[in-house]
């Protein structure tokens, strides 16, 4: 069954909602963004959440001290790099923490997931383009690809089931499709994580 990281969660309401739901991830956005917490907001946050979601930080070329000062801080349990770091900067951050890195990719044509399965990243994120647009990519590029990742781009309760029969995901990961006027929306959390689930009922 795919996991369901729940992104971008901003208000102590959201850690409600998803503590009620119970995904498996949730994600902080330290990037610019209008999901753009300060880091003591997030503190603020983590503290809500329960303790079995594991909170992921979403980071786009940030300086690695700032990335560990979070994790050390018991802000965030796994990282998610959304800019340029190249294979380089994953290695050095790799070195210096023990969290699991996910490293975002745009799915743009054939291939491009593949030429990552190197990568010393521990997971994929697979999206379209640079990410937060709320469209999907064509789920046939993804391929055979031999390393674990996450589906994300324009999920939604109503297209999650079928995207993950179609490519087999570790986990799918969602921000604007469970959201309603620009915040989340506690109905759609609920009905994602279940359709995620296959509990359709």
């Amino acid at each position: 069954m795919a996991r369901v990281k729940i992104c971008g969660l901003t208000r102590p309401c959201d850690i409600e909602a998803v503590n009620a739901q119970r995904p498996d991830y949730i994600g902080f956005v330290f990037a610019e963004s209008r999901r753009k917490l300060l880091p003591e907001q997030a503190v603020g946050l983590r503290k809500l959440l329960s303790p079995d979601i594991i909170p992921v930080g979403v980071f786009v070329d940030e300086p690695i001290e700032n990335i560990l000062s979070l994790v050390r801080g018991g802000v965030v349990d796994m990282i998610q790099l959304h800019g340029s770091e190249d294979e380089e900067y994953i290695h050095k951050l790799k070195l210096m923490t023990d969290k699991s890195v996910i490293k975002a990719v745009a799915i743009e044509k054939e291939g491009d997931a593949q030429k990552w399965e190197q990568s010393s990243a521990d997971y994929l994120l697979l999206d379209h383009r640079s990410g937060g647009t709320g469209k999907s990519f064509d789920w046939g590029l993804v391929g055979n690809l031999g390393k674990e990742f996450f589906l994300a781009g324009g999920l939604s309760p109503e297209n999650v089931a079928g995207a993950i029969e179609k490519t087999m995901p570790f986990a799918v990961d969602v921000s604007s499709g469970v959201e309603a006027g620009g915040v989340k929306d506690l109905d759609k959390i609920r009905d994602f994580v279940r359709m995620a689930r296959g509990m359709h009922s």
